[in-house]
């Protein structure tokens, strides 16, 4: 798992497990296990990125996880904001089956099909990770997450090493979320495209990530010499190796709430714990032509 550092929970981590408790009732029975699940990790990072596969085989807490939900109808109310509705759709079966237009349209570049409801598997989406990334513009786009009048959310898979991405899309038809359709694209297509590029890069190769830091790098975060002190600073290049964290390679997400993406000069990657109220922000400017991780808040 990628959250293995003693990540300082942020100011807003209560707000965001409010609107979490909206979603399952059960959660806060889970919570304990995903902390063990998503915390249990070395404290130091491994030489080489983390295997990531299409599909996740299930475990003991993803078990736990749709067990919890599946036993609790989901409140009318998670309808109302997407984070809510798609943790229960990730996790109840029952429920996901409910939420999806058959015959589903998948459309893969050119070539169209329909899914039928008996084809259809379970799609755990993040869950089995315990975390989620969102990629954003600026901060103000972030906003966008807590706004309850969006009827219309794409959940993008981004298959980095394929160069491939796949859209969920979702639509509030009738005041209820429902999966509408299926896209798969060519990542160059992708308004991001530039970025995902150099991001799929800046997560493989340590040489490529430590030319591709701003000097300095703005720091907000725990300190790496006090397992209960915060610190705010500026990073060197030759102190990297001692803040940098373990970033997701294989595959990522995105959740496109709205947000009109440019080739703009900045993105920042948000990367979100499912139950545990942690998060990470890496803001990446374009300077000079290149893209240069400017600031990270832990």
């Amino acid at each position: 798992m990628y959250f293995c550092r003693n990540f300082e929970i942020l100011s807003h981590t209560k707000e965001y497990c409010g609107s979490m408790k909206k979603g399952f009732v059960l959660i806060m029975a889970f919570c304990a296990a995903m902390m063990l699940w998503t915390t249990g990790c070395a404290d130091k990072k491994p030489s080489e990125p983390i295997e990531q596969h299409d599909s996740i085989a299930d475990t003991t807490a993803t078990d736990t996880l749709e067990q919890l939900i599946s036993e609790q109808q989901m409140p009318k109310a998670a309808d109302e904001l997407f984070d809510d509705f798609i943790f229960n759709f990730a996790a109840n079966r029952k429920l996901q089956f409910s939420r999806i237009v058959f015959p589903l349209k998948k459309t893969d570049g050119k070539k169209v099909s329909y899914i039928e409801k008996k084809q259809w598997k379970m799609e755990h989406f993040f869950m089995p990770q315990g975390y989620y990334t969102l990629i954003f513009d600026n901060m103000k786009q972030m906003k966008l997450v807590k706004d309850t009048s969006i009827n219309n959310v794409v959940v993008e898979k981004v298959y980095l090493d394929r160069k491939k991405v796949k859209k969920y899309i979702f639509e509030r038809i009738n005041g209820q979320w429902m999966l509408t359709g299926i896209n798969t694209n060519a990542m160059y297509q992708n308004t991001n495209a530039s970025f995902l590029a150099f991001y799929q890069k800046f997560a493989t190769d340590s040489l490529f990530q430590v030319n591709s830091l701003n000097n300095p790098v703005e720091f907000n975060g725990p300190n790496p010499d006090d397992d209960f002190g915060t610190m705010t600073g500026e990073i060197a290049p030759e102190t990297w190796p001692a803040f940098a964290p373990e970033l997701p390679a294989g595959f990522i997400y995105n959740i496109v709430y709205g947000q009109k993406y440019t080739e703009g000069t900045q993105k920042i990657f948000v990367m979100r714990g499912i139950a545990n109220g942690m998060e990470m922000q890496l803001t990446f400017k374009k300077i000079g032509g290149k893209w240069k991780l400017t600031k990270l808040v832990e």
